[in-house]
């Protein structure tokens, strides 16, 4: 380790006790059905989101409480698996999981171990050094974290409490816990979506952008990607960087994304504040918002247009897909594209049923579509599907009392969207949505425990200082 990293772990080892105020314990441990003790919190996902969930509680004193993740150490989140473009797309000086301390932003951390002269050069930042400072940032905090773990169920339990069962290394084990976040990503509440009308083709020749892709196999392929958006093109810059013989990308607009409505807004009001407007408010922003979908740099378009061999086609929704002798056949209003594999880069489609972990209370779960009719002019069937969530982030019953354990469940992911306006999944809306959903999860577990802090401050007799009176005087009888 550097010497300036070094000086940089003990600059925040500083900065955290300066804040530390108040920095007196408030929960009580609680024992599960099975004698062991009980989390308070229990984190599903240790990508960046989990991270900065478990720095929230942290700060606000709470300290039982785990993160789980099913990647190994250092695999968590996309950036090492299906992230397939070279630097993040924010702008270097988006601040995010180091909850505004800036001794624990990146440029903190790639300042102490490159120079200040390489963050000055720097344009944005690569995705490798992002996920390395995310795996320094949690053992800088001192997470606690179980890696290459996955959940399977939750379910209600006695005393108030959630069993979570959860499988590692072949065994299966069941955590208890008073609330559980499921800061899962992308799809932690669905499915990356095949279009239908390629659902009947080999799956050797259909992908998805998450899919384990061997790029190198495609050398002198045919390659058509669906989808226009950054993902989307990320993936064919990378089968034409591994030699496809042809790569085409079928855009279903009459011109391809460029505007990207997530840069509008990032400003604090926004950010802060959409969660706070009725619901007429916030369906008719992140209908907007989501419906223009994410556009992309500059460098991503060039990425792919350098190649003589790429292929932009707008205006050309998939119809129809059909096996051909030697591969795949496309059918769009602008002509046939045939190929040899297809990667499917058109987004996510809620599935609650189709997650194992969920399927105690899948069928519950208030989605927008149960608790808002919007005009006829704004209906959107897709965001209709996206779970409708309380204010501290909670699932809530489409049939109330039927499950009523389900608002100690909170969601921290893409599916968070419609609710709050980007939070589960954006740097750039961190600082200001895990303060809110830590908030959320402390005013629960308050909530909860108020019987014993009553009986707390009613047994308080605690003296600040002792008194000492003179004595009186007595008067002398005449």
């Amino acid at each position: 380790m550097s010497e300036a990293l070094t000086q940089l772990e003990a600059d925040i080892r500083a900065d955290l006790a300066m804040i530390a105020h108040p920095c007196a314990a408030w929960l009580e441990p609680k024992t599960g059905p099975d004698g062991k003790p009980a989390l308070d919190v229990l984190i599903v996902g240790a990508g960046q989101s989990g991270i900065a969930i478990g720095f929230g509680l942290t700060r606000s004193r709470v300290s039982n409480f785990l993160l789980l993740d099913k990647a190994e150490e250092g695999q968590e989140g996309p950036w090492l698996t299906y992230a397939r473009m070279p630097t993040l797309r924010s702008p270097k000086d988006y601040t995010g999981p180091d909850l505004d301390i800036p001794s624990l932003t990146y440029q903190s951390w790639h300042e102490a171990r490159f120079g200040k002269d390489s963050w000055q050069q720097l344009g944005l930042i690569e995705r490798g050094r992002w996920a390395e400072y995310l795996l320094w940032l949690r053992r800088t905090i001192g997470l606690p974290v179980r890696n290459a773990c996955e959940l399977l169920e939750i379910a209600p339990a006695s005393d108030g409490l959630l069993a979570a069962r959860v499988k590692r290394a072949g065994e299966v084990d069941t955590l208890y816990a008073r609330k559980i976040v499921l800061a899962t990503g992308q799809e932690g509440m669905g499915d990356w979506v095949i279009p239908e009308q390629l659902r009947d083709l080999p799956a050797r020749s259909v992908a998805t952008v998450a899919d384990d892709i061997d790029f190198e196999g495609l050398r002198g392929k045919r390659v058509a990607v669906i989808g226009a958006g950054a993902s989307a093109f990320d993936n064919a810059a990378t089968a034409l960087e591994a030699g496809a013989a042809e790569v085409h990308l079928l855009c279903r607009r009459a011109q391809i994304q460029v505007i990207q409505p997530y840069r509008w807004l990032t400003f604090r009001g926004f950010l802060r504040h959409l969660s706070d407007l009725d619901d007429a408010w916030r369906w008719r922003f992140m209908r907007k918002i989501l419906e223009m979908r994410e556009g992309f740099p500059q460098p991503t378009y060039d990425r792919c247009a350098r190649h003589a061999n790429f292929k932009l086609h707008e205006g050309a929704p998939v119809e129809a897909a059909r096996q051909t002798v030697d591969g795949v056949e496309l059918l769009t209003p602008r002509g046939a594209v045939s190929a040899d594999v297809v990667i499917c880069g058109t987004g996510i489609d809620m599935d609650f049923a189709g997650r194992s972990e969920l399927s105690r209370f899948a069928g519950n779960i208030a989605t927008w579509a149960d608790r808002y009719h919007p005009p006829e002019n704004e209906r959107n069937e897709r965001l209709g599907r996206f779970p409708y969530l309380a204010d501290d982030y909670a699932f809530t019953e489409r049939v109330p009392g039927k499950t009523p354990w389900i608002s100690d469940i909170h969601l921290f992911a893409i599916a968070s969207t419609m609710s709050f306006g980007p939070s589960g999944s954006s740097i750039n809306a961190m600082t200001t949505a895990v303060p809110k959903l830590v908030h959320g999860l402390t005013r629960g577990l308050f909530r909860a425990d108020i019987a014993r802090h009553w009986a707390s401050l009613s047994a308080y007799d605690v003296p600040q200082a002792v008194v000492t009176r003179p004595a009186r005087k007595t008067e002398e009888s005449p």
